[in-house]
């Protein structure tokens, strides 16, 4: 008996050792189409702010961590059946995604603004909400939350990719697009002599992991590392890296950068 009890109590040491030595992935869920957060670099792996910030928490939690490329509207499927274990891909907080999922305390503040043609006379929601007018939005995204519940009037148009939605204002099919602030100042940079950024924020958010519903202590987790994180100044330095001439244009345009 005593033999027995040796060998069983050597067996359980041995695999806590392999367990230690071998642990778990964590797989974080992200939409790699939304430079300089969620990206693909040329040689063809995973970049950007958000892709640091996991790799980060998972040197903070001791877990290599895989990334899953999945479209933004099933990342929050995606979570619910288990194909990965949290979302870190600028998702914004909300009520209605609360109703399904749990969220980590949030990281970043931002606000949804316009991109407009440079030579419109548009110059906020006002003019957009008008009849004949329309507004495209991302499908999935609080844009397009924020625009089913308040327009009036204007025309909705709702795409899958960002890049479609600045073409239909470059194009003139679409006379203003609503989107996060700091990336509607880069698709103005990028197009500046068709298009112009209008930054003034309709409405803050906030941006936070997302977790399956009963992660309650992976949630407890990420948010000691995300305080932990924001105390050392990685946030600062990932602004620095990744967002420098962002916050200087917030700057010049008087606009606080969330960051």
């Amino acid at each position: 008996m005593a033999r027995t009890l040796l060998l069983l109590l050597a067996i359980a040491l041995l695999g806590a050792c392999k367990k230690t030595e071998n642990p778990k992935e964590l797989v974080v869920g992200m939409d790699l189409s939304y430079p300089p957060f969620e990206t693909i670099d040329a040689s063809g792996q995973p970049t950007g702010v958000s892709v640091d910030l996991a790799q980060a928490l998972g040197a903070h939690l001791g877990q290599p961590v895989r990334i899953e490329n999945i479209p933004f509207t099933g990342l929050i499927p995606s979570l619910k059946t288990g194909k990965i274990d949290c979302v870190i891909s600028s998702m914004t907080d909300t009520p209605e995604r609360r109703t399904s999922i749990l969220f980590s305390d949030p990281y970043l503040t931002i606000g949804l603004a316009l991109l407009v043609a440079k030579n419109s006379a548009i110059q906020s929601m006002a003019d957009v909400d008008q009849a004949g007018k329309s507004l495209a939005v991302r499908q999935g995204t609080t844009g397009e939350v924020w625009a089913r519940a308040n327009l009036r009037h204007a025309q909705i148009i709702a795409l899958e990719k960002e890049s479609s939605a600045v073409l239909e204002v470059v194009q003139g099919k679409a006379d203003a697009f609503l989107y996060d602030q700091m990336s509607v100042w880069k698709n103005a940079r990028e197009q500046p002599g068709t298009t112009r950024a209008l930054l003034t924020p309709l409405q803050k958010e906030n941006w936070a992991v997302g977790l399956r519903r009963g992660d309650e202590a992976l949630r407890d987790q990420i948010n000691e590392f995300l305080k932990a994180f924001r105390a050392a100044g990685g946030f600062e330095r990932l602004g620095d890296k990744y967002l420098g001439e962002q916050k200087a244009a917030f700057k010049e345009q008087g606009q606080p950068f969330y960051f």
